[in-house]
């Protein structure tokens, strides 16, 4: 399939602003049910972005999702991206981010465990949660599919690395390789119709292959019997909800909880087809596609942050409104890294 990036879209820009967005919408309904958010914010469609004293504030989703993008900065600016450019400058990022003031946004105990192991001489993969696969590891990873100029190998590579720096179950892995394709494929211009498709078949060619040079030996750390049961594991559980997802995405209720369909987004598999699912129910409605995952009784604010990612990539920088975009959270830093890969 021949795509070409499009600048004028600002798919990096849009995907960034819009994950934000998302997260920010989400903050204030997480670990709420529908009902009662409705009676918070009354109907899910006029949902108003939360703001206070003129920020519409994020979770630790933006900020882990931020560290990210300065690692991968630091990795390419010393030369190709590759694992042992990449993990050091990451490594140092997540840390950097446990140890911060701003690190007050009720985050997972996954990351708070496997960042503060990280922050020592051990080696990455024994800081890994290796029985973990929240969705901490794929709501941050939107970044490695903006970047221009690398290969497939190294968006997988680089998006299964920075996962298993916290999260080291094999479903961990596979989402967030999964979530950083489908924001490629998107920001690529491919039609939303097929996209689940393509990722499907995504999945089954990939469903054999363990990065070794990225993830070195992290599969000993589990009970698998060898590397390949360890990464087939965690594809054919992506590949299950896929699967659901692909018998919903054209029949579901829009005005029922997409939770209901996919599951709540507590693990990362269910965060990925979830927050899919918001976003295909409305491709060229970006902040209707963001209200619906806002409004869900699962993890909406990473629900709404993936939907806001997928939907930027699609749409680009123009998807948000500039009464909305203005206000959110760390907006200049979310801008210097739109700019840097929109060029």
């Amino acid at each position: 399939m021949n795509l070409t990036r499009t600048p004028t879209k600002q798919a990096a820009t849009g995907s960034l602003i819009g994950l934000a967005l998302g997260d920010a919408l989400g903050f204030p309904t997480e670990f709420s049910d529908v009902p009662s958010i409705l009676a918070k914010t009354g109907p899910w469609r006029e949902m108003a972005l939360p703001v206070r004293d003129g920020t519409a504030y994020v979770t630790d989703d933006t900020q882990m999702t931020l560290a990210f993008a300065r690692g991968i900065r630091t990795a390419m600016d010393r030369g190709v991206l590759a694992p042992e450019r990449l993990a050091g400058p990451v490594r140092d990022e997540f840390v950097a981010w446990y140890h911060s003031p701003e690190n007050n946004r009720a985050p997972g105990n996954t990351c708070l465990r496997a960042c503060g192991l990280l922050d020592g001489d051990r080696a990455w993969q024994d800081a890994s949660q290796i029985h973990s696969k929240g969705c901490g590891a794929n709501m941050r990873v939107a970044p490695i599919g903006l970047v221009p100029g690398i290969g497939e190998e190294q968006r997988a590579g680089a998006a299964q690395l920075q996962a298993g720096l916290t999260h080291g179950h094999p479903t961990a892995l596979a989402a967030s390789d999964l979530t950083a394709h489908a924001v490629h494929l998107l920001a690529q211009g491919v039609d939303p119709a097929g996209l689940v498709g393509q990722l499907r078949s995504y999945a089954y060619e990939n469903r054999s292959r363990y990065h070794e040079q990225w993830l070195g030996d992290l599969w000993t750390r589990s009970q698998d019997p060898s590397a390949l049961h360890f990464i087939e594991r965690g594809w054919d559980e992506c590949l299950a909800v896929l699967e659901r997802l692909d018998a919903v995405q054209r029949t579901a209720d829009r005005e029922l909880d997409p939770c209901a369909y996919t599951g709540d987004g507590w693990i990362a598999e269910e965060a990925l087809a979830t927050g899919l699912l918001c976003f295909l129910l409305f491709p060229d409605e970006p902040l209707t596609a963001l209200r619906r995952a806002a409004c869900t009784r699962g993890d909406s604010d990473s629900i709404a942050a993936l939907a806001g990612a997928l939907a930027g990539a699609h749409l680009g920088a123009d998807a948000w409104p500039k009464e909305w975009a203005e206000r959110v959270e760390y907006r200049s830093d979310l801008l210097t890294f739109g700019a840097l890969w929109d060029a």
